[in-house]
């Protein structure tokens, strides 16, 4: 849940590895010429090998953590994704279940009993999960999962996207959104990159002529706008989305994927209301607006733009299967009977919880609206579960 208010002074642990992922960000700007495009520094604050927020040993998940996720917050989310996920499956003709990004571990946790009893376990159930330190609590959760039974034999780690065809269903949730953005200010015919330079102890924004690739990214955006961009208008894009999204889905050769985050349609995303953009740091449940402090102890995020990942599907060989809130998708998937059976026999205060994490999950002003879910299909027939309430494929 988000808090109100500035995030605690840092603990001197966390003080200490700053510093360090400074000194080598200050490296990168050095060997660079004193400016960095903002995507490598979102990529050395997240993920430099021993140094970066999700790459190093820390707690990120959970009230004791900076954020809280879907699979994290109810059981409720896991009983209705396990519902996508085993017809997916059944589409398929059967395979494997690959999950990016697994958190704690905590969604395999639920899913994989819900499959079980509704006959659609998958062969394998593969973790992609390139951060040692979240590979190792992974393993560590699920070494104590209690009554795993032969279900823990079938999770396996993977480091990068299987390279093996496969066929199955392959998932993720929050993850499009950590994955690095490019900065940029809207100029006359044309755009500027904003990027990070040094600045006394710490970094500061420094503008410098676009690369040809964020150039045509932002040109492609505006292209497809109902009104362009206007000068001075300040937001971000992923210009390498379509290649991470190839290198995730290539190998699969018959199933489906599936996206959740929070994100917006592209006319929506790039409204003049919006100016800006979306970028910010989260630490200890608090938004910190300046995404340029304490790189390595923060989350840095932005949101999707659906839109793109549509148009990088559709370069993959992929049909859309559907785009919803997560609400309407949450919906379709029978959340309100999962509901019912989650608060039989409760006592009232148990009730009382579990209707307020279900509320957490739905309402337009928590995760309902802000969130959205997508899916992507190749070679399987449709239509998908979880998009027969409310599709919004139309809006993309």
């Amino acid at each position: 849940m988000l808090i109100v208010g500035d995030p605690p002074p840092l603990a001197p642990g966390d003080t200490a590895h700053c510093a360090r992922v400074v000194e080598h960000i200050r490296g990168l700007l050095a060997a660079n010429g004193g400016w960095l495009p903002f995507a490598r520094f979102m990529e050395a604050a997240l993920y430099a090998p021993g140094l970066g927020y999700y790459m190093t040993e820390r707690d990120r998940f959970g009230p004791e953590g900076d954020f809280v996720t879907a699979p994290e917050l109810s059981p409720l989310f896991q009983s209705c994704l396990a519902g996508f996920l085993a017809d997916a499956l059944g589409r398929a003709g059967g395979g494997d279940i690959v999950e990016f990004g697994a958190g704690s571990g905590i969604a395999a946790a639920f899913i994989l009993p819900a499959l079980q009893r509704r006959g659609s376990l998958p062969a394998r159930y593969r973790i992609v999960e390139p951060s040692p330190d979240l590979a190792r609590r992974q393993r560590s959760f699920f070494a104590s999962w209690p009554d795993a039974g032969e279900l823990r034999g079938r999770i396996e780690w993977l480091d990068a996207p299987p390279r093996e065809a496969w066929q199955g269903v392959a998932f993720a949730n929050e993850v499009v959104d950590a994955l690095a953005v490019e900065r940029f200010r809207v100029r006359a015919g044309g755009c500027e990159a904003l990027g990070v330079a040094a600045e006394g102890a710490g970094f500061a924004w420094r503008a410098a002529p676009a690369d040809p690739a964020l150039a045509a990214a932002v040109a492609a955006i505006q292209a497809r706008l109902p009104a362009p961009m206007p000068p001075g208008y300040v937001s971000e894009c992923r210009p390498q989305l379509g290649a991470w999204l190839a290198d995730a889905t290539e190998s699969l050769a018959r199933g489906a994927v599936l996206f959740a985050d929070y994100g917006l349609p592209r006319a929506q995303y790039y409204h003049p209301s919006r100016d800006g953009g979306t970028l910010s740091g989260f630490r200890r449940h608090r938004r910190v607006e300046d995404a340029l402090a304490t790189p390595g102890v923060q989350d840095l995020t932005a949101w999707v733009d659906f839109s793109a990942l549509a148009v990088a599907a559709s370069a993959c060989g992929m049909e859309i299967g559907g785009f919803a809130t997560q609400a309407h998708f949450l919906i379709s998937l029978g959340i309100e009977r999962h509901l019912a059976e989650a608060l039989e026999g409760r006592t009232p205060s148990d009730r009382i919880a579990i209707q307020r994490d279900a509320a957490t999950l739905m309402l337009p002003g928590e995760m309902g609206e802000r969130f959205k879910a997508i899916a992507f299909t190749r070679g399987i027939p449709g239509p998908l579960p979880g998009f027969s309430f409310r599709d919004l494929r139309d809006s993309l």
